[in-house]
């Protein structure tokens, strides 16, 4: 039986629900503690899209289950914890018990502070004090950290959410249409790299993550019985291809540089990528700035703690030939999941949008506003993507290098270089 699979859900609850931070006698430090590997960030570690998701302990140490798909999305069980996380399918021996302090949506804000305390996060405690509960009972050898593509000046959710709106209204509306939008109008063109973040966004989302990670690492030479630990940066992966695959470019004679073309904006929503071709290059751009942001971060923390065992985990062609729409129009070949809608929470996935007018579009769109746990989901690793990112992981806690780049190859193995 693999290690995740031993690993009480429990207990982990329970630890991570202790708010006192008793100082151990000197015989309990001096005792073996069990090894331990941990989480802490946003949704590409918590395991946001791969199912299977755990009871999360709130700030009041209440475990919180399912809530239906109405409650308020700052409920904790939203951090969506998977037992399918790549922590949980990484091979990491010598590793006794792991936890998933992750959440998705997670901010730099959140590492040392309650998320619930700015806008739009989530009922838990900070990171950081989940992991000094951690620290009072495991030795912990392994972190795994994912942070930076949601922050102060921009969140992933909010570009990713953009660029779909953006074709849906130019699939289904025409430029003489915008009455149909109540609210006004809404953009129809393609996203263009500056309508993502800006380098002096990124910029500025990079000194933030700069700092929480600080803080991070300053705990961990804190609470670490051993002072051993190997911490590792992983950065992200686009969901989404350089181009679509052939089929999707056209349908009924019409393409998406044209105005209003449903039957291939249906087409595109049944595959999981309704987005524009133009609006790749700029996607690509920007999770190519977050590679740049999370290697920024860890190059400057390596020289600030030369003593730490540091490395940056490169991901972004984890998912070459198997992202959304790349081969094939079946969202079920990929490795992350599509984008799929609720008509309100009625826990029923849309799975096909044909026929419908735009009326019952706009309607649809803004469910996933409303109830933003009824598409968060969207555009995110599942768990076979997951169980990839393990084997990332697996590679990047062996290594003797500080960088390491994790690759797919054509035939579908798995690479660490």
């Amino acid at each position: 039986m693999s290690l995740w699979r031993r690993f009480a859900v429990p207990a982990a609850l329970a630890l991570v629900a202790l708010t006192a931070t008793a100082v151990p006698t000197a015989t309990a430090a001096q005792a073996a503690l069990p090894t331990a590997a941990v989480a802490l960030g946003d949704s590409f570690i918590s395991g946001e899209g791969a199912g299977a998701y755990q009871p999360v302990v709130d700030a009041n140490g209440q475990a919180q289950s399912f809530p239906g798909w109405s409650a308020a999305n700052n409920n904790a069980f939203f951090c969506h914890r998977s037992a399918n996380a790549s922590l949980l399918r990484a091979s990491l021996p010598g590793i006794q018990d792991r936890f998933n302090l992750a959440c998705s949506g997670g901010q730099p804000h959140d590492i040392a502070n309650a998320s619930s305390a700015r806008e739009k996060g989530r009922t838990v405690a900070s990171q950081l004090a989940q992991l000094r509960a951690v620290g009072q009972t495991h030795d912990i050898d392994l972190v795994l950290i994912g942070l930076g593509s949601n922050n102060t000046q921009f969140t992933f959710g909010d570009v990713a959410v953009k660029c779909a709106n953006r074709f849906v209204a130019d699939a289904w509306t025409g430029w003489w249409e915008f009455w149909a939008y109540i609210g006004g109008p809404v953009p129809q063109a393609p996203c263009a790299s500056g309508d993502l973040a800006t380098q002096a966004q990124l910029n500025a989302a990079q000194a933030e993550t700069t700092a929480a990670v600080r803080q991070i690492l300053s705990t961990l030479d804190e609470i670490d019985t051993d002072g051993v630990h190997r911490v590792v940066f992983q950065d992200y992966t686009n969901p989404l291809p350089f181009d679509l695959e052939g089929s999707l470019h056209e349908e009924d004679g019409r393409a998406d540089d044209r105005d209003k073309f449903r039957d291939l904006g249906a087409e595109r929503y049944r595959a999981g990528c309704p987005i524009h071709r133009a609006s790749l290059a700029a996607g690509h751009l920007f999770s190519g700035g977050l590679g740049t942001l999370v290697s920024g971060v860890h190059s400057q923390l390596r020289s600030e703690f030369p003593a730490d065992d540091l490395v940056y985990l490169n991901v972004q062609r984890a998912f070459d030939g198997a992202r959304l729409c790349e081969t094939s129009p079946n969202p079920a070949t990929a490795l992350a999941t599509p984008i799929r809608l609720m008509d309100g929470p009625t826990g029923t996935f849309l799975t096909d949008l044909a026929g419908r007018d735009k009326i019952a579009i706009q309607r649809i769109a803004n469910s996933c506003v409303t109830y933003f746990q009824t598409c968060q989901e969207s555009w995110h690793p599942n768990a076979a993507g997951h169980g990839v990112l393990g084997q990332c992981l697996s590679g990047a806690a062996t290594t003797a290098a500080r960088s390491v780049q994790c690759i797919r190859q054509s035939n579908g193995a798995i690479t660490i270089s």
